[in-house]
């Protein structure tokens, strides 16, 4: 098999799944060097100083001997297509093509020799040829455990209900007020307090601790590319209340107890009735498809489609 050799160009290296991409592809042999967009942080700001500094020094980089330039994210997709040495490839992760940015994104995803997205709902907005390839799920990672045993050791009040809300507040897509209403609406029809947990920030190894402590996931984003909490919640079989954003109804529709609808009534009504249960979902094997490795081989194919 041919190894590729990768620049990555990405707005966010921290993340989870990205990391989980990159020690994938590096796993099956190529070599990927990622190129960071500075300035991830609340505290600081990233400026149009900060972006032009980085595409110089992104398009000088992707002369150094790489055989694809991989632009994760919309915004860093103007240096991979500006430099015309090597192939591109551009993905899509949600906001930056369903954001205030899409017109730039989907501009530049025109001029990449591939495109890949997170969902046929991303894949309509975008209008063109494009791989489908949601980031995968880590199966062995993202497993049941018992619930009891991880409240315990969160120190979570066993005598409660527990919805989390694995988002930042203040993210004004994810519509953390709309949880709130939703988890108010229901606090008097259940005996014994009910917990919203808003979780953000935490090393994503972290992260199946809180799911499998939980009694159901609750998401309210406006939009969405296709939320890898979601899938890492199915794998640990925590029942899912979403809003009816990108591909979630499709997911979700096989997936007992789970729902991704539009409507407040129905999203309340199910997250009462979840919560007045006491059983998990099965939706692990429903995600079983959509595992990292799965994710890892249908990138590679395309990598080794350019060279």
């Amino acid at each position: 098999m041919t190894a590729v050799r990768i620049l990555t160009l990405v707005g966010n290296d921290h993340s989870g799944f990205f990391k989980q991409q990159v020690a994938g592809i590096r796993k099956r042999g190529h070599e990927v060097d990622v190129l960071p967009l500075p300035g991830y942080s609340k505290e600081v700001d990233r400026t149009v100083a900060t972006y032009a500094r980085y595409y110089v020094r992104a398009v000088v980089s992707a002369f150094g001997g790489y055989d694809i330039v991989h632009a994760n994210y919309g915004l860093t997709a103007p240096p991979a297509i500006v430099q015309a040495l090597r192939p591109t490839v551009v993905t899509l992760w949600g906001s930056d093509l369903m954001g205030t940015y899409g017109s730039v994104s989907r501009l530049c995803a025109r001029f990449a020799d591939e495109v890949i997205v997170m969902s046929e709902e991303m894949a309509a907005a975008y209008g063109h040829d494009c791989h489908v390839i949601p980031h995968g799920v880590d199966l062995d990672l993202f497993r049941p455990h018992a619930t009891a045993v991880t409240k315990r050791e969160l120190g979570w009040d066993p005598d409660a209900k527990h919805v989390l809300f694995p988002y930042d507040t203040d993210r004004a897509v994810k519509d953390f007020p709309r949880a709130e209403r939703l988890v108010d609406r229901i606090r008097s029809s259940i005996d014994g307090p009910v917990v919203l947990h808003t979780i953000s920030g935490v090393e994503h190894r972290s992260m199946p601790r809180y799911m499998n402590a939980a009694d159901v996931l609750l998401l309210t984003s406006k939009r969405e590319g296709m939320p890898n909490s979601v899938k890492e919640a199915m794998a640990c079989n925590l029942p899912v209340v979403a809003t009816a954003v990108s591909d979630l109804p499709m997911l979700l529709s096989d997936v007992s107890p789970s729902i991704a609808h539009a409507d407040d009534d129905v999203l309340a009504d199910a997250l009462l009735d979840i919560l007045r249960s006491t059983g998990r979902s099965d939706g692990r094997v429903a995600v079983k498809p959509l595992g990292v490795n799965a994710q890892i081989e249908k990138l590679e194919s395309v990598y080794l489609s350019l060279v």
